[in-house]
């Protein structure tokens, strides 16, 4: 079914095109589907991925962009040089495939286990934080007026939305109280660079190659706000996969990160990077509590969910861990 669907739809807008092969939903992504097919055509199979909303799915969670953001932004920053997939086709009511767009699919890895671990990847490692960081001033750089309207985020208006979120949960943690305390003691305020913020600039967003840095994936929680914000979630310990000694991704230093970060035009605000490496990390510790919550409400009990929400208490220690270094 999925395949003569997607036949119909490939054929309205790639000429020449014959159907479809090889039709399959990937795992991974809780809140999008992510579907990998091959465009049968005369001149050679051409590889795609569709990403759609799920089917039933409501409106967008209120932290999305939405997906046609999503691939306005993902169509922007391609086309100034920022490695993001080649965004084919955005869906449209005719396709019978719901919300979302089909775009070229990027051969490279995102599990971190393999990039962090296999030989394969070894030359590139080294030049990984670096490499994120000449990204990331890319986007930072990409000017606001080309861009889809987005939400603006400041530092006050993410800790409201994070303790209210914790405390919907109804489930008392008091290290999250301590953070919470914390970063409302030290909002640093609005910052001067009001920039494009990716939102979610992380291992398992980035495709690798033995190369480097192929292809920057998720943008649904792109929004305007503190280019800084993308500098501390990409440290957060999270990310690291037991490589603690390597802030960035497990596998560079804070200090090559910025200093690619500056070498391509970026102006780096060590203090406030570190304000939003704590937010970060409170962040995904009551992202971790929220997919336990939808675990045991239902009614999709995914084990996907269960796992990442025991990890909740894993912030716990990282945000004692920061917050003791920072008193």
């Amino acid at each position: 079914m999925m395949e003569e669907k997607l036949g119909r739809c490939i054929a309205s807008w790639c000429p020449g095109a014959t159907g479809v092969t090889g039709a399959v939903r990937l795992s991974g992504g809780a809140s999008q589907e992510t579907w990998s097919f091959d465009i049968l055509h005369p001149d050679g199979p051409v590889g795609a991925i569709l990403r759609r909303a799920p089917t039933g799915y409501g409106a967008a969670p209120e932290r999305a962009a939405g997906l046609n953001a999503e691939a306005a932004l993902m169509q922007r920053a391609y086309a100034a040089g920022v490695p993001s997939p080649l965004v084919l086709h955005v869906l449209e009511p005719q396709d019978d495939l719901g919300t979302g767009f089909v775009m070229a699919r990027v051969e490279g890895e995102t599990i971190p286990r393999k990039i962090l671990r296999d030989a394969q990847f070894a030359a590139a490692r080294p030049k990984l934080a670096r490499q994120i960081g000449e990204i990331l001033a890319a986007i930072h750089g990409l000017a606001l007026s080309q861009l889809p309207e987005l939400r603006l985020m400041t530092p006050a208006k993410e800790i409201a939305e994070l303790e209210r979120d914790y405390r919907g949960f109804d489930w008392p943690r008091p290290v999250f109280e301590l953070a919470l305390r914390w970063l409302r003691d030290r909002d640093p305020g609005p910052s001067g660079q009001l920039t494009l913020v990716h939102g979610d600039f992380r291992h398992g967003n980035l495709i690798i190659g033995a190369d480097g840095v192929r292809a920057v994936l998720d943008w649904e929680l792109a929004h305007t706000g503190d280019p800084m914000e993308d500098l501390g979630w990409v440290c957060v310990n999270s990310w690291r996969f037991g490589e603690i000694d390597k802030p960035v991704g497990g596998f560079g230093s804070r200090e090559e990160l910025f200093a690619g970060y500056e070498g391509a035009g970026g102006r780096v605000d060590v203090d406030r990077v570190m304000f939003w490496e704590v937010m970060g990390t409170l962040r995904w510790g009551v992202m971790c509590c929220g997919m336990m919550a939808r675990f045991r409400v239902g009614p999709e009990h995914s084990v996907e969910r269960a796992m990442i929400g025991r990890r909740a208490s894993e912030t716990e220690i990282d945000l004692l861990r920061l917050l003791a270094s920072r008193e």
